[in-house]
């Protein structure tokens, strides 16, 4: 990659060994379960989260609402973040094709939901009220910067479901990033819930795809809700080839702890520059997010454009009214280029000027 992409790290392009594995790749009709590649596929990535089988989808959206429409019928309730991706980032969509209404929750700046707001929000058997079927929980949580959700919370949600009689979702899309970033293994995050969509692309530099996991008869259903989506996708075992390599080689807890690394070294970067404001407690992965002072002598729009022409890199404002950015690093991210962007801002932002004149 020539630019510096810190927009997201689903920029990622697919590494040289995935090329050659999707150039290379058996393949068969996956919509009659005939595609060696992503039998495969499926099958570790059940294996590596402890559920009994997978199916491969197209993208994370897909994945997470083919869960909650195997999970939920029309007007059955699920209990979700108000910051969660599900209800923030993918059109509706639980609503719009499945009918399934959302009992939105504070996220907490750890990452998780409280647990006895979960509790009241579960409906109690009342003809006025939808029936609540389903707890989802995002993990990293995207929405407070990358969150990683403990094993030990975790399990207090799962015990909540099994309690009440509720399935548990995991939008595990950076679920190997918490990992690696609690020293624990993936299964081990997600051993209490009833399905898991993680993603290929987003840290893992797959070019396309996600799998979601569960019990063989979730997978069932799923394939039904899967296929009325438009995902059977024939011989998709090409894009399955890069997938087993993401989670082979790219999932590792050292390959993701680098970028954990060098996303510490660049807040802490940019954090000594004048005009910016950053929490370093809330840099616990690979994503964090600053602001800009209302004095600075640039404007958040102003530094974008600038340093996309003047040093090819990439940024973008996560919020022009609040002046912030969100940064995210990913394999292509390394000490080099965290260098050459804090002194890309650093030069914007005067701080050499300053220096001298102090």
């Amino acid at each position: 990659m020539n630019m510096i992409d810190l927009r997201s790290d689903t920029v990622t392009h697919p590494t040289p060994a995935m090329r050659e594995a999707m150039a290379n790749a058996p393949v068969g009709d996956d919509v009659y379960g005939e595609d060696p590649t992503l039998n495969e596929l499926q099958a570790l990535a059940a294996e590596m989260l402890g559920k009994e089988a997978g199916l491969f989808v197209a993208s994370g959206t897909m994945g997470n609402l083919t869960s909650v429409l195997t999970h939920c019928g029309r007007g059955e309730e699920m209990i979700l973040g108000k910051q969660a991706h599900i209800f923030r980032y993918e059109a509706g969509s639980a609503a719009a094709y499945g009918g399934v209404h959302p009992n939105t929750l504070q996220v907490q700046p750890n990452g998780t939901l409280n647990l006895d707001e979960i509790r009241q929000a579960i409906r109690p058997d009342n003809e006025h009220c939808p029936v609540t079927r389903l707890i989802c929980l995002e993990n990293t949580q995207g929405g407070v910067m990358g969150a990683p959700l403990t094993v030990d919370y975790m399990q207090q949600v799962g015990e909540i479901a099994r309690e009440n009689g509720l399935k548990l979702h995991v939008d595990g899309a950076r679920l190997f990033n918490a990992a690696a970033a609690l020293e624990v293994t993936a299964r081990a995050l997600v051993e209490d819930a009833d399905s898991v969509s993680i993603c290929l692309s987003k840290g893992l530099c797959a070019p396309v795809g996600s799998v979601i996991v569960g019990s063989r008869d979730f997978i069932k259903r799923a394939h039904r809700i899967r296929k009325s989506l438009g995902g059977g996708m024939r011989q998709a075992g090409i894009l399955g080839a890069a997938g087993l390599i993401a989670l082979r080689e790219m999932s590792r807890p050292e390959r993701l702890g680098e970028d954990h690394a060098n996303a510490r070294a660049l807040a802490e970067g940019l954090a000594a520059l004048p005009y910016i404001t950053l929490e370093l407690s809330t840099v616990r992965t690979n994503m964090f997010k600053f602001w800009l002072a209302a004095d600075a002598p640039i404007t958040a729009e102003g530094l974008m454009h600038a340093l996309e022409a003047d040093y090819g890199i990439l940024m973008r404002p996560y919020s022009l009214d609040e002046r912030s950015f969100r940064l995210v690093t990913h394999y292509y991210i390394q000490a080099e280029q965290v260098r050459k962007v804090v002194a890309a801002v650093g030069e914007l932002l005067g701080a050499r000027e300053r220096a001298v004149a102090g």
